[in-house]
């Protein structure tokens, strides 16, 4: 048995490792040649301290309290030299991933279907060279290279990890280059790569209800996470409302309704802001943001849309004086170009 440990470096990336039991996190980190920050090795510097999100795991003793004050441990900042996991964990490394010597991590797959789903979306999927799929949090984005150019662009995953596919929900950007070679372009068969995982929207552990709120697009990480919920069957309330600007934009529901179907608790309500509509919602999604959905705050909120709805999200819950107990959030506009 091993446990899972994703270390999420600052500037955004993530590597997936593997920890035995009873191996020290910074151990297990050189034998899968991650270079975390060290000196000692032995508890007494602190050059090694991190910051466990999630998971379970113990520090023992036998460090020393310069290197980790008290204080400091009961706000789970850990030693990687002294840290013994007990379940799989999400550790923030306060550099650079480069600082550890740590390459971009690609990965390659065959087109199997490309298209466009709606006039604002194109639905791409990939089999992946590696039948192991990719390992990331559910929610984390790749950067996709545009074939033929060195040039690529961020997107979010709507398939799960793990899977031997990738799958993608993409805004047609008009004149975009990736959305150009989308739609003109790309067929079954070809090629195509992307480095990642990257990013600090993901799922956390649930730990109370969940309330998702998709824009467009947006709706892919959530989609990424619902699976995951589904095939761990979590018997938590799930409240899921997605907005889109016209009625053709309502895409991905039948996966919506899929993962839905394995959730008890879930529900979800669709929205269109477009006022010549005749959706039985209109408006924007905080218009259909019942209290009960929000259970008076004790809540986690996952929010991923464009900047404006993000702001308005914001803004309503302070005029509200809803305060959640957690609120992770992703903004995304057209995509800029990134080194491929």
């Amino acid at each position: 048995m091993t446990y899972r440990i994703a270390l999420n470096f600052e500037d955004g990336a993530t590597r997936m490792i593997a920890c035995n039991p009873g191996e020290t996190v910074l151990d297990a980190a050189y034998r899968n040649q991650v270079n975390l920050p060290m000196d000692c090795s032995d508890g007494v510097c602190g050059t090694c301290k991190c910051r466990c999100e999630e998971g379970d795991y113990d520090l023992g003793d036998d460090y020393i309290e310069d290197a980790l004050t008290e204080q400091e441990a009961g706000e789970r900042l850990v030693l990687t030299c002294q840290m013994r996991v007990s379940s799989d964990c999400v550790i923030d490394v306060p550099v650079p991933s480069t600082a550890c010597k740590l390459a971009p991590e690609r990965h390659e797959g065959t087109v199997t279907a490309v298209e466009q789903v709606s006039p604002s979306t194109i639905r791409l999927e990939l089999k992946l060279d590696r039948a192991t799929g990719v390992d990331f949090l559910p929610g984390q984005y790749v950067n996709l290279a545009i074939p033929g150019t060195g040039e690529a662009r961020a997107y979010s995953f709507s398939s799960a990890p793990g899977a031997d596919h990738a799958s993608f929900l993409i805004r047609n950007v008009p004149g975009g280059r990736m959305s150009t070679w989308l739609t003109q372009t790309a067929k079954p068969g070809d090629r195509m790569s992307f480095v990642g995982p990257n990013g600090s929207f993901f799922l956390r552990t649930p730990a109370r209800p969940i309330v998702m709120l998709a824009g467009g697009t947006g709706l892919a990480p959530l989609l990424s996470m619902l699976r995951v919920l589904a095939s761990q069957k979590s018997e938590q309330k799930i409240r899921l409302v997605y907005g889109v600007t016209h009625d053709a934009d309502l895409v991905g529901l039948e996966a919506i309704e899929a993962a839905g179907a394995q959730l008890p608790g879930f529900s979800y309500a669709t929205v269109v802001a477009d006022a010549a509509s005749e959706h039985p919602r209109k408006g924007y999604v905080t218009a259909h943001l019942d209290a009960d959905d929000l259970h008076g705050g004790d809540c986690d909120v996952y929010l991923c849309g464009p900047p404006p709805m993000v702001e308005a999200v914001r803004t309503h819950f302070r005029d509200t004086g809803v305060t959640p107990a957690s609120f992770y959030y992703e903004k995304f506009a057209a995509s800029e170009a990134v080194p491929a």
